[in-house]
């Protein structure tokens, strides 16, 4: 797994070993990011259920301005802290381990680009989902990395479902946060 673009590009990551590891081909990574690519510069990202961290440090590498990372697990913090110090990127950087809801109902923050990926079929990702929408910025998008063929909403609060994209086994859908008028 490496660094598609950007100021870290090339830089191999570090992923996390197991049967329950499922890290982002870079396929659909590449195109999870060439739907974003002029919205991402100066951001402020969420990577949410973050595992290894690559879809946060691949948008700092792109220009975002700072990512947090959400990880409940202390080993998926262990390597997102490794490959933050390998791109140069701990500075700008937040880690917390800590269950992704959790983070949801106690952050005060508001992120511009939020990436879901949790493991596939527990329904961790509608519920995560139904809980983002004070947490995104006006005019803000969430992405969503799921298996192709499984149900999304159509909103999630003031989360509105923009557009579904096929690759392969893997399904990309993105929501966004209309801006008020």
């Amino acid at each position: 797994m490496r660094v598609i673009t950007g100021s870290a590009r090339g830089r191999q990551l570090r992923t996390l070993d197991g049967d329950d590891v499922r890290p982002t081909t870079d396929r659909v990574k590449e195109a999870m990011f060439s739907i974003i690519q002029f919205d991402i510069e100066g951001r402020r990202i969420l990577d949410l259920f973050a595992g290894s961290g690559q879809l946060g440090i691949e948008a700092l590498s792109r220009g975002a301005k700072e990512a947090t990372f959400v990880d409940r697990e202390k080993r998926s913090v262990a390597v997102i802290k490794e490959n933050l110090a390998k791109t140069g990127f701990d500075k700008n950087s937040v880690i917390m381990q800590t269950d992704a809801f959790s983070f949801l109902r106690m952050t005060g923050g508001e992120f511009d680009i939020v990436f879901l990926d949790p493991p596939y079929g527990t329904g961790m990702l509608q519920k995560a989902l139904g809980m983002l929408s004070d947490c995104v910025a006006q005019g803000g998008t969430v992405i969503c990395e799921h298996p192709y063929g499984e149900e999304m909403p159509e909103t999630a609060d003031e989360l509105k479902l923009y557009r579904t994209y096929k690759y392969g086994k893997t399904a990309l859908t993105t929501y966004r946060k209309e801006t008020e008028e």
